[in-house]
């Protein structure tokens, strides 16, 4: 398959099927604020947090990959369980869980079939529990 950007589990995102154009990852970071009497509250650092990734894009489903993508993507986030992620460089990010999957359809033929649609899928890091 040509142009591999991305594999989820058994999912791969590429230029033949799911194609994103873009990725946006936020990670946040524990500080729990401890009050003082006359001051600013002294920060504790308390550990990771939260590590998001928002994937969107375009699916062109006449010209490639056909219209079974989503339902694809969607069989992943239905087995429940953490999916390792490896981009098209090899870099391993580790497990994540899908935490939703979102399309748009636009421009349609006859017949209500879309040529365009958009997609977003929402994922989160899943921690492998202490070292």
């Amino acid at each position: 398959m040509a142009g591999i950007m991305m594999k989820l589990g058994g999912y791969v995102f590429s230029l033949d099927t799911a194609a994103y154009q873009q990725f946006a990852r936020t990670t946040a970071y524990r500080w729990q604020a401890l009050e003082r009497v006359h001051q600013l509250a002294a920060l504790q650092f308390t550990g990771p947090g939260e590590d998001s990734i928002t994937l969107n894009g375009t699916i062109l489903p006449t010209f490639r990959g056909g219209l079974g993508q989503l339902d694809a993507m969607r069989a992943q986030a239905a087995k429940g369980e953490p999916l390792m992620m490896v981009d098209g460089r090899g870099y391993v990010h580790g497990r994540w869980v899908i935490l939703g999957v979102n399309e748009t359809q636009k421009t349609f033929e006859k017949g209500g079939a879309p040529l365009q649609v958009d997609f977003s899928i929402r994922l989160r890091k899943y921690d492998e529990g202490l070292k």
